[in-house]
């Protein structure tokens, strides 16, 4: 019998068993099957198998009443320690788990097979204690192809995706916010609202963004320049490539593994570049700095390339053009703590803005049993680890130690956002760092006139714009607040009599500073309406010969339909309150 763990640990125990189950299950169904793996994942399980004939999800329901009918009869998991021998006898027709068998053995790993009712299965561990009562609350997902090994080089298996919860209330939480993500799948919603498109002539992982995708990526690198400006941050442009020389004296180039081959040019080697900061270094370095200027604060929101392998991509989320909103900014080691708070304000400040109220943070530090992993002396890496943890708890921030989870030259802190289905995001991080300062010798001189090595904060707060721009789309399933939407107002006149008029508004509306379409298609009224509706467009403004000989307007409003008629200035009124600060939640820029 298993020892009990954390209640997370547990989770992952309880979805482990869940995949033994499966595999019973599917060899009741199918016994020519050939089984390979079924660790637990973040959320649910797997297991790979060799099937003699395809299967698909239309066999889940069988699948899981099989699963039902055998775990009737489980009443624990045996471990039984075997020798190398009679773990080959026990799996002599199974050429995965012979794999497994010599692998474990190479390693002097002990050789464990655990049974519950009839099934018998090479594992390692990590079960529950009473299968029979706790394995009831599953669900089989989805079916997809996996090489054995994660290999191109070896055999296609077929992969069942599945997940298990203690209790029916948290199994179907989770299957409705599955298929709530389905309905805001920003890909999906990218393509119905004409956001952005990714052509396989272009190539995957580089986005490119329509008119409409435009204009909200633009109004969020506008507000987060705005809101950058304003606490002093000093932009700069810098260009796409660099000698691979600035990447070697980084680390990056011995540390980082997701840039790209060098481009040889006139017998020197250049690169995409993966990083902003060798660029910023060189604006800190144009000029020599006093300690009066201290914090000076370099940002860009500027486009770095990374090889992401291609079955990690996925829409915005993960791209290999990304254009983070960086900061690096240069302090003073007794200005740490109270630029760290600045940060933070401003975190708050742009969670606000976007509508994510609950986040907490991860600080991030180095893995003691991995020293070689890590830049820099062991005395600056306590600084800059406690220094993060001590601004989290003046600000009385959620937190919670990440281990070895720092980058290779300091400790950071990453935020996570839950969206409106309850989905952790990663979205800011701030890294404090000790170690560039040393590889590109920055330097200030003090009040004494001695040369002093700065501290350097590297600071995005969305994180890759692409990636945000995918977070808020799925957050708000594509209806995006009238401050954010590429298109504020429809304006439909019934018929042709009212097109001048129509006109009139729209030019109106404009002046202002609205974002408007006039729509004077030939489509029925209905058509029109419900074109809009689809489109998610906050107000659609209908123009009848009412209307036009009072000079008004009859305004709809998506998700709350008909608002009645009012006159163009109480509806400019209207709009501008949902504008203001208590709706936008931000200072109008």
């Amino acid at each position: 019998m298993e020892k009990k763990g954390t209640s997370q640990q547990n989770l992952s125990y309880l979805r482990h068993s869940c995949s033994h189950l499966l595999a019973a299950a599917i060899l009741h169904l199918w016994p020519d099957t050939k089984r390979a793996i079924g660790p637990s994942i973040e959320n649910g399980f797997y297991y790979d198998f060799e099937f003699s004939k395809p299967i698909s999800e239309s066999d889940f329901s069988k699948i899981e009443q099989e699963m039902h009918r055998l775990a009737k009869d489980w009443k624990a998991f045996e471990r039984k320690e075997v020798s190398k021998e009679e773990a080959k006898k026990a799996f002599a027709d199974n050429p995965y788990k012979l794999e497994l068998i010599e692998e474990f053995s190479a390693n002097k790993e002990p050789l464990t097979l655990y049974g519950s009712g009839e099934y018998l299965d090479l594992c390692k561990g990590g079960h529950i204690e009473h299968p029979k009562d706790e394995l009831k609350h599953f669900k089989l997902l989805s079916v997809a192809g996996a090489y054995w090994r994660g290999s191109e080089k070896n055999k296609m298996l077929t992969r069942i995706y599945g997940t298990c919860f203690p209790t029916k209330d948290e199994l179907d939480h989770f299957l409705w916010q599955q298929e709530e993500a389905r309905k805001r799948d920003h890909k999906k919603l990218g393509r119905d609202l004409d956001l952005f498109i990714i052509s396989p002539e272009i190539g995957g992982g580089l986005p490119i963004f329509l008119p409409k995708g435009l204009v909200l990526r633009s109004l969020i690198e506008k507000f987060i320049t705005h809101e950058k400006q304003k606490r002093g941050y000093q932009f700069v442009w810098s260009p796409h490539l660099a000698k691979s020389d600035v990447y070697k004296r980084s680390g990056h180039w011995q540390k980082y593994d997701a840039m790209y081959p060098p481009i040889s040019l006139e017998d020197e080697d250049y690169v995409l570049k993966p990083m902003n900061c060798p660029h910023h270094f060189q604006v800190y370095l144009a000029r020599p700095h006093s300690y009066r200027e201290l914090p000076i604060r370099i940002a860009e929101n500027g486009t770095v390339y990374r090889n992401e392998k291609s079955g990690e991509l996925n829409g915005l989320l993960r791209v290999r053009a990304a254009t983070i909103d960086d900061t690096h900014t240069l302090v003073r080691h007794d200005q740490i703590a109270e630029e760290i708070d600045n940060v933070l304000d401003l975190i708050h400040t742009v969670f606000t803005a976007f509508g994510f109220s609950n986040y907490k943070a991860r600080i991030s530090i180095r893995d003691p049993k991995n020293a070689d992993k890590y830049l820099g002396l062991p005395k600056l890496w306590d600084e800059a680890e406690q220094s993060l943890i001590e601004a989290a708890k003046r600000r009385k921030i959620d937190y919670f130690i990440g281990e070895g989870e720092a980058a290779f030259y300091g400790p950071k802190i990453d935020f996570m956002v839950s969206d409106s289905l309850g989905r952790e995001w990663q979205l800011s991080t701030n890294q404090l760092d000790f170690v560039q300062p040393e590889n590109f010798d920055l330097s200030y001189t003090d009040e004494k006139g001695e040369k002093k090595r700065p501290a350097v904060l590297h600071i995005a707060i969305l994180g890759s714009i692409e990636r945000f721009m995918g977070i808020l789309i799925e957050d708000c399933a594509g209806m995006f607040p009238l401050w954010l939407s590429p298109i504020q107002i429809a304006i439909l006149p019934i018929s042709e009599k009212q097109h001048d008029y129509a006109k009139n508004v729209h030019t109106f509306l404009q002046a202002a500073g609205f974002r408007t379409e006039l729509d004077s298609t030939n489509e029925t009224l209905g058509k029109r309406i419900r074109h809009w509706e689809m489109q998610k467009v906050p107000y659609v403004v209908i123009l009848g010969e009412k209307e036009k000989i009072g000079e008004l307007v009859a305004v709809r409003k998506h998700g709350q339909g008909d608002l009645g008629t009012m006159s163009q200035h109480d509806f400019l009124l209207k709009l501008k309150e949902d504008m203001s600060d208590k709706n936008r939640n931000v200072t109008p820029f």
